[in-house]
């Protein structure tokens, strides 16, 4: 399991090869990667703010949650802070697992968390000033799932 925070961008190419080199055990590999979006053309950047060592563990600690609920051979979660402009590359989960339902269950549970309750502080820029980005509704609806 490793689990990434970082300023700088990474090559989704090659930490996808990586994760699923040499795992014939594994049946399936399952990766998300999440974009810088930019919904109506104003956004200049984007500014992520977190508390290094605290943000590592919590990811950690909800990964080895996914790897106690499904068979994973593996878990690796990425996600950068700083600056972002649109269209960079602002995260990835990557999950293995023999069979391909348990790779894809717990690559969901993983965006979820993170997109919800991740200790991440963004902040969006635009020509008319700064805001922070809230929780929405359906981000909480989807993490409500796996506690069912």
């Amino acid at each position: 399991m490793r689990v990434v925070v970082q300023s700088e961008p990474f090559d989704l190419g090659a930490l996808t090869a990586g994760f699923a080199a040499g795992r014939s055990d594994m049946g399936a590999v399952v990766t998300f990667t999440g974009i810088v979006r930019d919904t109506d053309g104003r956004l200049d950047r984007m500014e992520i703010e977190h508390y290094p060592g605290m943000t590592e563990r919590a990811i950690a600690t909800i990964a080895e949650e996914a790897r106690a609920r499904w068979s994973l051979g593996d878990v690796l979660v990425i996600h950068r802070h700083g600056t972002l402009r649109p269209g960079e590359l602002i995260m990835m989960v990557a999950t293995c697992s023999p069979h391909r339902g348990d790779a894809f269950a717990a690559a969901e549970f993983l965006m979820d968390y993170l997109k919800s309750r991740a200790p991440f502080w963004k902040k969006e820029l635009t020509a008319d000033g700064a805001a922070w980005v809230a929780a929405k509704p359906e981000d909480e609806d989807a993490l409500s799932r796996w506690t069912r």
